[in-house]
């Protein structure tokens, strides 16, 4: 069975130490490399979906979570105050109230909205010590966040475009959804009470669903304190189910806050807030890929992306121009020379790494690598600028494949399989 904690330490992408805590681990180069990429890559998909990026602090006043009801509902996952003269500070649990002050932070109009402010930001819950465990459940988040301001008729259409943002990251990512889940309050006093709100906001998220072709089911007791949501479920290689990505529909917070803009009818009108998470906590969804991959990134998020074999010696100077030319091109290379070991020996460490480029006496004098694929295929030897090429775009081209076959009068070329 794949492990992520077993496969985090191997690969060498994060670890723990008990001076820094249980629930807080650290990420080392390789791991900080998967991080920073698919932060990136969110970032960069939700720019071209119209998103506008903040930043808030991750500390807020005792006060701020008692007007988003975090502090009636949700205390026994926060962390004890912290007291500051006649203040008490909170390491927050969540970003839709600091959200919600930086919509307040001026007048509003209807020309404005939708108005899409995104966030990967640190939170903070109080995990019990028996369930945490590797990158799963950590008491120190770094979340994918956004919080989308709109009218009424709005919230449907933007809920919905957040739900196929979604599903083009786990294509993206090569990772799929188990089911869908629409959560809906359950009993025992967890949920602000307000049974016409809450009924418009399950309406909403029906409407999106059905529209949208996905089975579901719906779920008593996982809605949010606030609203009901979307859970998109993914499951472990263990069989264990959880949460990945999130769509909420919130009526909630923008009373709470007082939240306003401007109509076309010049009278103050109270927005919805559409609450959307595409990959989640950045921890769980690396969790997710190492167990989903087996550490074999899709190319793009790959820590190493092609690795240089010089046979000998004589050839590990052409290999560091190689890396060199590959850096230039925004790709993440190394060499593997003949002091790690024999040729086959850094050929089954680099197993993982999606391109391995041979580079003997005759490639170099050529000014070819003779190319391997980590699933074992041999394109052959081929000239450097056009294997860099290629990997560059396969690589900005995001996706799961690792190569595309050159066509031979209309036909693809065929690639040698290893032998």
């Amino acid at each position: 069975m794949r492990d992520h904690r077993r496969l985090g330490r191997e690969l060498g992408l994060f670890d723990t130490d008990p001076l820094m805590g249980a629930g807080l681990p650290y990420w080392l180069p390789d791991g900080a490399v998967v991080r920073h990429t698919l932060e990136e890559y969110v970032r960069e998909a939700e720019r071209a979906a119209g998103y506008r990026h903040v930043c808030s602090p991750v500390l807020g006043k005792r006060e701020l979570y008692e007007i988003s009801g975090h502090w009636d509902h949700y205390r026994d996952d926060m962390f004890p105050p912290m007291e500051l003269g006649a203040e008490q500070m909170l390491l927050r649990p969540s970003l839709c109230p600091h959200h919600a002050l930086i919509y307040r932070s001026r007048a509003r109009s209807y020309r404005e909205l939708p108005l899409r402010l995104a966030e990967l930001g640190g939170m903070y819950r109080s995990e019990p010590s028996g369930v945490l465990g590797g990158l799963t459940r950590v008491r120190a988040i770094q979340l994918n966040d956004a919080h989308i301001f709109c009218t009424p008729g709005q919230a449907a259409e933007e809920a919905a475009g957040a739900l196929a943002l979604i599903s083009r990251a786990y294509t993206d990512l090569g990772i799929r959804a188990s089911r869908h889940r629409l959560s809906l309050p359950g009993g025992g006093g967890k949920y602000v009470a307000d049974p016409a709100l809450w009924r418009r906001a399950t309406a909403l998220l029906r409407e999106v669903l059905d529209a949208s072709g996905v089975e579901y089911e719906a779920v008593e007791g996982e809605a949010a304190f606030y609203g009901p949501k979307i859970d998109v479920q993914i499951t472990d290689p263990a069989g264990r189910e959880s949460t990945l990505s999130t769509v909420q529909i919130d009526f909630h917070q923008p009373e709470r806050f007082g939240l306003r803009h401007i109509g076309p009818d010049g009278a103050r009108h109270r927005p919805v807030m559409v609450h959307r998470s595409v990959i989640g906590s950045v921890e769980r969804a690396v969790a997710h890929l190492l167990e989903e991959h087996g550490g074999a990134f899709p190319p793009w998020l790959a820590p190493v992306q092609l690795v240089v074999l010089p046979v000998g010696e004589g050839q590990e100077e052409h290999a560091h121009a190689v890396v060199r030319q590959a850096a230039e091109l925004g790709l993440r290379a190394e060499v593997a020379g003949p002091r790690e070991g024999s040729l086959g020996a850094r050929i089954r460490r680099a197993r993982l790494v999606p391109y391995q480029a041979v580079l003997g006496a005759r490639e170099a004098e050529d000014g070819l690598l003779a190319l391997r694929l980590r699933d074992g295929r041999r394109p052959g030897a081929l000239p450097v600028a056009d294997v860099l090429g290629r990997i560059g775009a396969r690589v900005r081209g995001r996706g799961a494949a690792l190569w595309t076959p050159r066509k031979v009068d209309g036909q693809p070329a065929l690639e040698r399989s290893p032998s």
